[in-house]
């Protein structure tokens, strides 16, 4: 194993620590952790050794995980350029995948959900039950899947089956069985050529970021940027956005933290947003049309804000008003 060592001349932040003592890995000049091999890409630590020597932040970034009675289920924080980049791949289908070997049993940090704990909530009237959630969650990910639909058109299609789901009473038919009635047909919806929705999303969840951690307001720009750079190049990249909001479908704290079916969607709703904007953002930054480059930041900067500046619960609080007017 051979880390680049910094400048400093030790490989970890501060120095001469007690051995229960926790530390930071420090970085080289060029900004990257010194155990990453910059010719492979790879983690020497985690190539060498495995896995399970990786540092606590390592070994669960940007993992982020639901623990709950069913079992442990993780997606990724986009946050990570390496997650980021991994949303335009073509060569492997978008599904759930059951033990997959980069994830090896663990006790990964996330959403510990008591076993007394209620599960995820139909609608503030009605629990589901764990079956049926995973059937739900299972929904939404094939929706994301389908190559003919835009993001627009996963949203509102998902919107419609939440509103039919949410009619469910218990009766002839199990809630699972319902959740298998859904419409197979999409529902076209056009995509936005304002900015002005995704810019109240966008609102609504720095409202949920703690005051010391709130970015400063920048949208000077931005819809004139969205209209001129996004907007003709939106549809060359629906397969990575509906994989986005797959990530963002799948492990949900907000499905615990929310009020019913229609609160998750409009979670995705908001994420959907938020890549608008922040893809706006970029295009106005660097004065050129949106790119496989500039999404990938958009991506990278909507994960920031959703996964580690913003209050999951207050997120969730905001998105649950749309319980209310159904």
């Amino acid at each position: 194993m051979a880390p680049a060592i910094p400048a400093g001349g030790s490989v970890f932040i501060p120095e001469d620590l007690p051995d229960d003592a926790g530390a930071m890995v420090a970085r080289t000049s060029e900004g990257d952790c010194v155990f990453y091999h910059r010719h492979s890409g790879l983690c020497v630590v985690h190539r060498d050794m495995g896995e399970a020597l990786l540092p606590s932040t390592c070994r669960h970034f940007p993992r982020v995980a639901v623990r709950d009675q069913r079992g442990t289920f993780i997606s990724l924080t986009h946050y990570c350029p390496t997650a980021a980049s991994m949303l335009f791949r073509d060569d492997v289908p978008l599904e759930i995948v059951e033990s997959p070997p980069a994830f090896p049993p663990a006790a990964y940090d996330g959403l510990v959900v008591d076993p007394e704990a209620w599960p995820p909530l139909l609608h503030p009237q009605m629990l589901m039950n764990l079956e049926a959630y995973s059937a739900w969650e299972r929904h939404m990910v094939r929706r994301c899947a389908d190559p003919s639909a835009s993001p627009e058109s996963v949203i509102a299609t998902l919107t419609r089956d939440a509103r039919l789901l949410r009619a469910y009473t218990p009766g002839a038919r199990s809630l699972l069985d319902a959740i298998a009635a859904l419409p197979r047909e999409m529902i076209g919806a056009a995509a936005s050529r304002t900015l002005d929705e995704s810019l109240a999303l966008f609102a609504g969840v720095i409202a949920a970021v703690p005051d010391e951690y709130t970015p400063p307001p920048d949208e000077q720009m931005l819809p004139e940027a969205f209209a001129q750079h996004v907007v003709p190049e939106w549809p060359g990249w629906r397969a990575p956005v509906n994989r986005y909001l797959a990530a963002k479908a799948f492990a949900s704290w907000t499905a615990y933290q929310g009020r019913g079916v229609l609160t998750i969607v409009r979670g995705l709703e908001a994420a959907l947003g938020l890549v608008r904007v922040e893809a706006a953002r970029q295009c106005r930054d660097q004065n050129r049309p949106l790119d496989a480059g500039l999404l990938r930041e958009a991506f990278r900067n909507a994960d920031f804000l959703l996964n580690h500046l913003a209050a999951g619960e207050e997120l969730a609080e905001g998105w649950s008003k749309a319980e209310e007017f159904q």
